[in-house]
């Protein structure tokens, strides 16, 4: 396999913003595997989040990745990674991702995967207006970032939501990303209950595995870890923290939570424990997007109905074209 590696900037239509701060720039970096024999391409996008990836100060020039993926190249062509290289799970992604579609076949049919609807953090008025959008577009899953304006607004927002849709026409999940302290968490948590909320994300910050195993216990909302899983790269580990926490769901990211195959193992793991799963990005162009998609079908089936979280390629100006569009409440590839 012949490697080529560039730096590529996108931007954001208006900042993505969550508990942690905002986004204003996509910076990755796009690894090109070309098969000398076919002569056949595939692109690995390689995009570590600066305020949650394990790994986002691993890669700081061209240079730099071209020698880490010179060294993990030979594993990830034999099906492998390398045991000493588990703390780059976005080179991971990456890389796996270029070899799949380098070595792939040509998709033979239309995929179309049902997504949730992202709402992110602002104003009242302006996450109102976001929900009301989503829903006339045809979304059923509606997905709220909160934790960053006042929680009565919040509140009051999620209660407007209900009363105009209630849970047989609207699916809503929530996501605090770790905004909640552990000792009022509960009653924050018994406060969403009220409006038949379907789960919420990773309500109190990472790294408090017996808080959070407490939370998954008596909590009357649904429970799924995300930020938790970052940095836990062992398979070993992995087991443990399940088993600490046991939460009713996992919510993976390829590039924060190993790749390709690293997911893979998360939901195997966590299928073992009678825990539930589905897939999102981490604000990937279309290059990580369709890979991601591609992994949610071939894990969870052709006929995907549970929505995964799959809408972020249509928050840029620039995205770069490659066959992937939103299509209604679906993500399409060609």
């Amino acid at each position: 396999m012949e490697l080529s590696i560039s730096k590529e900037t996108l931007h954001f239509k208006k900042p993505a913003r969550t508990s942690r701060g905002e986004y204003s720039l996509h910076e990755m970096y796009l690894i090109t595997l070309t098969d000398k024999t076919t002569g056949k391409k595939g692109t690995g996008e390689l995009a570590p989040l600066p305020d949650l990836s394990c790994d986002r100060n691993a890669y700081p020039d061209i240079p730099e990745v071209r020698r880490l993926a010179e060294k993990a190249l030979p594993s990830v062509l034999n099906g492998t990674w390398p045991d000493d290289m588990l703390s780059y799970p976005a080179l991971r992604f990456a890389l796996e991702s270029a070899v799949a579609e380098a070595r792939g076949e040509e998709l033979k049919e239309r995929i179309s995967i049902p997504i949730n609807g992202l709402v992110w953090m602002s104003s009242f008025e302006d996450m109102l207006e976001q929900v009301k959008t989503k829903m006339a577009i045809g979304f059923r899953c509606i997905k709220l970032k909160i934790g960053a304006i006042d929680w009565q607004k919040e509140i009051e927002l999620i209660r407007y939501v209900r009363s105009c849709f209630p849970k047989e026409d609207l699916q809503l999940r929530v996501d605090a990303n770790g905004a909640f302290a552990p000792e009022w968490a509960m009653d924050r948590l018994t406060e969403l209950s009220k409006y038949d909320i379907h789960s919420i994300e990773q309500p109190i910050r990472q790294g408090q595995w017996d808080e959070m195993a407490r939370l998954c216990k008596e909590s009357p909302l649904a429970i799924a870890l995300d930020e938790e899983m970052i940095g836990v790269n062992d398979p070993k580990e992995k087991a443990r923290l399940l088993d600490t926490i046991h939460p009713q769901y996992i919510v993976l990211k390829p590039t924060m939570h190993g790749g390709l195959s690293g997911t893979r193992e998360w939901i195997d793991l966590a299928n073992k424990r009678g825990i539930n799963s589905w897939i999102t990005s981490a604000l990937e162009s279309n290059i990580g997007l369709r890979s991601i998609a591609l992994l949610a079908e071939s894990v969870y089936g052709p006929n995907i109905t549970f929505p995964q979280g799959l809408g972020t390629g249509q928050l840029f100006t620039d995205n770069i074209e490659n066959k992937v569009q939103i299509e209604g409440a679906c993500l399409a590839i060609r």
